[in-house]
């Protein structure tokens, strides 16, 4: 079962609630963050939400996984989500992060944002998941 189904089921959305996952280039991601929120930058993670009027969920989530120049995105981020996570782990943890914010989950900048509800039921499904 691919990730953002897992996600979906877990968090009980309607049955037919769909959400997408993309891997972009670093230049795409530039690109895609630009258009989307304005800032300029590389990002590791977009996501996009629509809901239907019938209540599921149809969304899209974009991730970088690497970068052709530094600062690569990715990779190093897992030592500062506290643990010491490969690539692949990163992957499913941004997977997992990008889905619950299609889901409408969100959280806080800075410090708070580990603490957060959205993060500690990331980490659970990342567990779960690579189990």
């Amino acid at each position: 079962m691919r990730i953002a189904q897992r996600v979906l089921a877990w968090e009980r959305a309607p049955r037919a609630s769909h959400v997408d996952i993309t891997l972009l280039s670093a230049a795409a991601m530039h690109r895609t963050n630009a258009r989307a929120t304005g800032r300029r930058g590389l990002t590791d993670v977009i996501a996009y939400s629509l809901p239907q009027p019938d209540g599921r969920v149809v969304g899209d989530v974009y991730i970088c996984p690497t970068a052709a120049a530094p600062p690569p995105r990715a990779r190093p981020q897992a030592p500062r989500n506290g643990t010491r996570a490969g690539l692949r782990e990163e992957l499913v943890r941004l997977a997992v992060h990008g889905t619950l914010h299609v889901l409408g989950y969100d959280h806080p900048e800075g410090s708070g944002r580990t603490r957060s509800r959205m993060w500690r039921l990331q980490e659970r499904y990342v567990k779960r998941i690579l189990r």
